[in-house]
């Protein structure tokens, strides 16, 4: 896939990719035309939107699939998947590699927590899985993909800095193309790089918590890889969505929200009621009087 190429030639070139996480095909398409470097369906997002739930992989491989092929039909940027723990052992993790890589991810992140796992920005309750079987994950997502432009991210959840060292430089042996810390164990430039060094692979890192205090712009894009806004668009919606309903049930009115919104006019041209209409009159033919 283009998408995929596009992905490894700028990670090869030491590129900085910054993209927000999508939580819906909308905000999918919001990112796109915001013109970032990629989308990431965040399984946080995912979870809150599909399921009105927190990020405890309460969600299906199946359903995470669906909202993941939904917005790679309907975008032209790299599309980052959340395979969480792989919804199981190795083998599940093969076949997880296959559904995301045949509905057009262009990468597909897992992580080595015990499942169901927990999101760890959010919580401090997590535990990871033995070092051999976090191995032999990542050995197996690489041995399942069909097209070897499909770029493979291990996440380490440990919490230990030497252990998740040790992880990362394993994962990377593994065949692993990027390594994500979390920020929890990882804050720091100076962590950051000594971990790019061990593993020798660029670093995918989530900006929020204490990154987001500690780093700049300039750190970030001095470490080359991948930067990504989980939780941007989602937090965005949620707040003004919020705003608008307390304003609307107090006034019952819409004219004055505190959050101004998007004209109609122009969301009907956003999300393709122009085109529809121009296709119809193109392909649909008059019923004859």
């Amino acid at each position: 896939m283009e998408q995929r190429a596009i992905l490894r030639r700028r990670l090869a070139a030491g590129d900085t990719l910054w993209i927000p996480g999508a939580y819906d095909v909308l905000s999918a398409r919001l990112i796109e035309e915001a013109k970032f470097d990629g989308i990431l369906v965040s399984g946080f997002g995912l979870a809150a939107s599909l399921l009105g739930q927190p990020d405890t992989e309460l969600y299906t491989m199946t359903e995470n699939l669906s909202v993941v092929r939904a917005v790679c039909n309907v975008v032209s940027l790299p599309v980052m998947a959340d395979g969480d723990t792989g919804y199981g052992n190795a083998i599940n993790v093969m076949r997880a590699v296959r559904e995301f890589e045949a509905a057009g991810a262009a990468s597909i992140t897992f992580e080595d927590q015990v499942a169901p796992k927990k999101c760890p920005a959010v919580s401090d309750q997590t535990e990871v899985i033995p070092f051999e079987e976090a191995v032999a994950k990542v050995r197996a997502a690489i041995a399942a993909r069909r097209d070897p432009g499909l770029v493979i991210i291990a996440r380490t959840d440990a919490r230990d800095p030497a252990e998740a060292m040790r992880r990362a430089k394993a994962f990377a042996a593994a065949g692993a193309d990027v390594i994500k810390p979390i920020s929890k164990t990882f804050n720091t430039l100076e962590g950051l790089r000594r971990l790019r060094s061990a593993c020798g692979r660029p670093l995918a890192i989530s900006v929020l918590g204490a990154i987001e205090r500690n780093l700049t712009r300039a750190d970030i894009e001095s470490l080359g890889g991948i930067a990504t806004f989980p939780l941007v668009p989602l937090l965005t919606a949620a707040e003004a969505v919020r705003r608008n309903l307390a304003s609307i049930r107090q006034t019952l009115r819409a004219d004055a929200l505190p959050v101004p919104t998007m004209p109609e006019q122009e969301f009907k041209r956003f999300i393709g009621f122009d085109e529809v209409e121009r296709l119809e009159r193109e392909f649909l033919a008059e019923t004859p009087g």
